[in-house]
């Protein structure tokens, strides 16, 4: 396959990515012939066979998910050597693509706008997902740079704190708990229904470290990978939940959830910037890099800080 190009194998990427020849043009801004010609030439130059076609399914052969392998070791070192080009003209231009955990996307949009206007020639994309899908995200060096809680052990990251993460128990403001005097402690959590973000997500790990040191598994009523559906059902009243003061702003406002005073909590963990050891940073993800190492901290403090000043008060 000596003469297959980086072109070619782009686009093998893109349609294992999406299992979808349409999808995969869409994304790569081609028409679904020429997506398809690409596929054909690439196994060709192999001589296998890479995707199965069954009607409008599409699957990797196994020849197909061996070479899926190495095509994105290729590409992926495209890109460091893209990168270390772009830090050898010392130019803060490109493209740089950040991971988020789903509960950052409460404070970094508005952090990334006041970036974007410093660095006016750099490109964002953000991929979003839960603590395990950001791991594969850095483990296939699908990510620059990933904004996250508790840093990957399953790698080797270089994973920087910049500002503190504070997790707290909700419920609906007429729940009996809210209206209690003086701080609930752990045990009496224990017959209360819990609605919890699903396996994988740090906020989860978080809970579940707290209550097992405490001794006590409240009932899970439901399981919900959105932090959004976990606080309605929340001020629904169907339960008590565990999340992010940082998701909780416009809630704690207008009065429409109440935060717990429970021993223990707020839990406070890191936000962290995480990317991995072998790879070489670019001048525009080196630059986000010192921007939330810099600014991360006072901007949530500013945005957040009254809320936990009262939970301390309290």
């Amino acid at each position: 396959m000596k003469n297959a190009t980086f072109r070619q194998l782009r686009v093998f990427n893109e349609v294992a990515r999406h299992l979808s020849f349409a999808k995969a043009a869409r994304a790569l801004h081609l028409t679904p012939p020429a997506v398809t010609m690409q596929v054909k030439e690439l196994e060709a130059q192999i001589g296998l066979a890479l995707f199965e076609r069954a009607g409008r399914q599409v699957s990797l052969t196994t020849p197909g998910e061996y070479m899926l392998v190495y095509a994105r070791k290729l590409l992926a070192t495209l890109k460091d050597a893209e990168d270390a080009a772009a830090r050898l003209k010392q130019a803060e231009a490109g493209t740089l693509t950040i991971g988020m955990v789903s509960t950052a996307k409460y404070f970094l949009p508005r952090m990334l706008a006041e970036f974007r206007r410093e660095h006016a020639h750099v490109e964002i994309r953000l991929a979003e997902g839960n603590r395990e899908r950001l791991v594969s995200l850095l483990q296939a060096n699908e990510v620059d740079i990933a904004v996250m809680g508790r840093p990957p052990r399953e790698m080797a990251t270089r994973a920087e704190p910049f500002a503190a993460h504070p997790h707290v128990f909700v419920s609906a403001p007429d729940h009996p708990l809210a209206g209690r005097e003086g701080q609930v402690d752990a045990e009496s959590l224990r017959p209360h229904a819990f609605i919890v973000r699903e396996e994988g997500s740090g906020t989860r790990a978080a809970m579940e470290a707290f209550l097992a040191d405490a001794r006590v598994e409240p009932p899970v009523a439901m399981e919900m990978s959105s932090n959004e559906t976990i606080k309605q059902a929340v001020m629904a009243g169907m339960g008590l939940s565990f999340l992010s003061l940082h998701t909780l702003q416009l809630e704690l406002e207008r009065g429409l959830i109440a935060v717990l005073d429970v021993q223990g909590a707020p839990v406070l963990r890191a936000w962290n910037v995480v990317h991995t050891l072998s790879k070489v940073l670019s001048p525009a993800a080196e630059a986000f890099r010192y921007f939330m190492l810099e600014r991360g901290e006072a901007y949530l403090a500013r945005n957040f800080g009254a809320h936990l000043q009262l939970l301390h008060a309290g």
